[in-house]
């Protein structure tokens, strides 16, 4: 195991700004995977280094295939994380809106330019991704629909579902979609959390990547075959709104399975604590995404169900 710089910042007045990357192996750009590049993915550094520790006992026992190399980014961001910020501390942008990035731009681009110019020849690229809005998902890898992306190969990772995503005009400055107009096969991982550690799903995940690893000739090791993949499109996700604000307070998980009338949630008003409402599942279906924060807005898609789903 290679601890490298991947890049770096000069700073006036306190330390300086450095991205860490951690490679095994050399020879051919094999497989790059990137953590957290917002200040509250504490789950997304936590895989990568539960991952790194698998991967150093694999190159120890000469488990990697010769002529290939592996490279772990687990932090693009450590600024906002040590600030505990979501976004970049000083103008609050988005590093994962800033790719492929410009070298003469501000901060954030910068940065994204930066690390994308060394991981961009990658064959095969994985970033542990969080959503927009707070919540946990169901284990899951997604992939932007550009033209290049192979369903096929996502299969290989033996996670419960394979999510197809249209892309958004504001999805086209994300890694995922910029290593895929740069021909890398690039895929997103979604574990159970964000800003708090699951191990369990942490655990999923490394195994996951291990699997699809030694799929695809880049390590010997004797994996577990895991789901078979449902593909969905994430379009297709039947989204549960609330009718009113106040505390949320949650009744069911993602991954479980829920019965058409089932209650999901309840919307309790702050100061009086009556039940303002009962969030029914409206269809049959397994959740994908549920809220997790103590106050729910109204009219918030709180809850995502993949319905068309037999539940007994």
């Amino acid at each position: 195991m290679r601890q490298e710089t991947l890049y770096q910042i000069h700073a006036l007045y306190r330390d300086d700004f450095r991205i860490s990357s951690f490679q095994f192996g050399e020879g051919d750009k094999s497989l790059c995977v990137v953590g957290s590049m917002r200040g509250n993915e504490y789950q997304q550094i936590y895989v990568c280094s539960r991952l790194i520790q698998k991967l150093k006992v694999l190159e120890e026992k000469g488990r990697l295939i010769p002529g290939k190399q592996v490279e772990v980014v687990p932090c693009v961001n450590p600024y906002s994380m040590n600030a505990k910020k979501r976004f970049w501390t000083i103008d609050n942008t988005d590093i994962n809106r800033m790719f492929p990035g410009y070298d003469l731009g501000e901060t954030t681009q910068r940065i994204a330019g930066g690390v994308f110019e060394k991981i961009k020849d990658y064959e095969y690229g994985i970033q542990f991704a969080s959503f927009y809005m707070p919540g946990n998902f169901v284990p899951q890898v997604r992939m932007m629909k550009t033209g290049r992306e192979d369903v096929e190969l996502a299969k290989k990772f033996g996670l419960p579902y394979v999510v197809l995503h249209n892309p958004r005009p504001f999805d086209t400055t994300t890694l995922n979609y910029n290593w895929q107009l740069w021909n890398t096969h690039a895929f997103s991982l979604y574990t159970t959390s964000t800003g708090a550690i699951d191990q369990g799903s942490a655990e999923e995940a490394v195994r996951a990547i291990l699997n699809f690893m030694s799929k695809q000739g880049i390590i010997d090791y004797q994996g577990y075959e895991g789901y078979i993949s449902r593909v969905v499109e994430s379009k297709d996700m039947l989204n549960v709104r609330t009718e009113c604000a106040g505390f949320f307070m949650g009744e069911s998980k993602a991954g479980q399975r829920v019965q058409k009338g089932e209650i999901m949630a309840r919307i309790i008003a702050p100061y009086t604590g009556e039940v303002k409402q009962e969030i029914k599942a409206p269809e049959d279906g397994i959740v994908a995404f549920v809220h997790n924060e103590t106050l729910a807005y109204q009219y918030t898609a709180v809850i995502k169900l993949i319905t068309d789903v037999e539940v007994i």
